[in-house]
């Protein structure tokens, strides 16, 4: 084993160790990938003053990188249980960086478009295998707290995006986020291909994603795809259009970037604080009165009487929950489905919720065509993430002899 990935300290349980390097890799993976898929909307507002175009404009351009991620989610998943996690991991990786490089070499909204597509092919087979493989090399005790703490690192990644496209648009220019975006993959690149270790459990099956809907897991699946889709569509109706929206609003370039920034600080503080609590509770309860929190602070952001400072602790408490709940939705995916179908667990509840993903923005954007007002707009947003509460609360009920082990309060078997 190369120092690299040598292990934590022995696990009392008797489970294997996790590495210490696949931990700083799989995290680093997760930045890079967090960054690159929400810079768009950060670049957004710049890119409406440079191209003097409509902001609704963009809503197509939104909806191509995540269609891309759609299309990744679901097949380079389903590819890496059947091929090896570590091949489709370089693969995704390669591919979203040389794309995002080319992104800054756009000249025109079909570019664009095109660019962001191919790199969001990347992007969606990059969460699925990086959480999947820190969950096989996990103690089964403390597996889904290690896939949150690893799985915040695009949650980081995407607020680090915010704070550095602040700093380097108004020096460099749009384009210098996507040179920083791809560049910083294909570095990765060369360090994976040297150390990143294969998937401990592998079967070669024809149609892997059929085992999601046999067993006893069919309920189960769908309650956590239905999950997926509301989380997701909020989340990026939030992260792409929240600076062009603050913007529109009045704030200056820096602070309309900011304010999305703020989501993203507010998703890094939630993931830790969501990942003890369902340690010590359980998945049930948290999620259930995350969601509900989620949509209450949605709905105040876009209060005008509002003042800015509670709009930021809204925006802020919405992160918290939004992305901190995804998280742990994906890590209770990760704990439900076995090793054999992790990948695939984790990328088809991902692909599905990318569905939500492409129709947030582009949804989001007819309404602002339609001249609907910021308060019309986040009250109609606070409602898929009442139904996320409602989901989860019925995934209780209905939750079979297979899935018990994800809703346990501990993870250990």
């Amino acid at each position: 084993m190369p120092t690299l990935l040598k292990p934590f300290g022995e696990d009392t349980a008797g489970d294997k160790a996790t590495p210490i390097g696949l931990a700083i890799l799989s995290g680093l993976c997760l930045i890079v990938d967090g960054y690159d898929v929400q810079a768009m909307g950060y670049v957004g507002p710049a890119i409406v003053q440079d191209w003097r175009i409509h902001a609704s404009q963009l809503g197509p351009v939104f909806g191509a990188g995540l269609f891309g991620v759609l299309i990744g989610s679901l097949l380079l998943s389903t590819a890496a249980d059947r091929f090896g996690r570590r091949r489709v991991l370089l693969l995704s990786t390669l591919l979203s960086g040389v794309f995002t490089l080319a992104t800054a070499t756009a000249g025109s909204m079909n570019a664009l478009l095109a660019m962001r597509f191919i790199a969001g092919v990347g992007f969606g087979g990059v969460f699925p295998n990086v959480v999947a493989l820190m969950g096989e090399h996990s103690p089964a005790r403390l597996r889904s707290s290690v896939m949150m703490f690893v799985a915040c690192g695009f949650t980081a990644g995407a607020a680090l995006g915010g704070f550095l496209a602040s700093a380097l648009i108004p020096a460099f220019g749009w384009r210098s986020v996507f040179y920083v975006g791809g560049g910083a993959p294909l570095l990765l690149f060369g360090v994976l291909l040297f150390v990143l270790p294969e998937s401990l459990h592998l079967e070669s099956r024809r149609i892997p994603v059929v085992d999601l809907l046999t067993c006893g897991r069919a309920w189960s699946t769908v309650l956590l795809w239905t999950i997926n889709f509301m989380n997701l569509l909020d989340l990026y109706f939030l992260s792409s259009w929240l600076p062009t929206i603050a913007k529109s609003a009045g704030q200056t370039t820096a602070s309309s970037i900011l304010t999305g920034a703020t989501l993203q600080l507010g998703g890094i503080v939630g993931t830790i604080v969501i990942a003890g609590l369902v340690q010590k509770l359980g998945f049930v309860p948290v999620l259930a009165t995350c969601f509900a929190m989620a949509s209450l602070n949605i709905a105040v952001i876009g209060w005008p009487t509002a003042p800015p400072l509670v709009v930021f602790g809204a925006v802020f408490v919405a992160g918290l929950c939004v992305v901190g709940g995804q998280i742990a939705t994906i890590a209770l995916a990760g704990s439900f489905y076995p090793a054999y179908l992790r990948s695939t667990g984790i990328g088809w509840g991902l692909g599905i919720g990318r569905i939500g993903a492409i129709l947030g923005p582009v949804w989001a954007g007819r309404l602002i065509r339609l001249h609907w007002p910021p308060r019309a707009l986040f009250i109609t947003a606070a409602v898929p993430m009442l139904l996320s509460a409602v989901a989860i609360v019925i995934s209780w009920f209905l939750k079979t002899a297979t899935p018990e082990a994800a809703y346990r309060v501990s993870s250990r078997p």
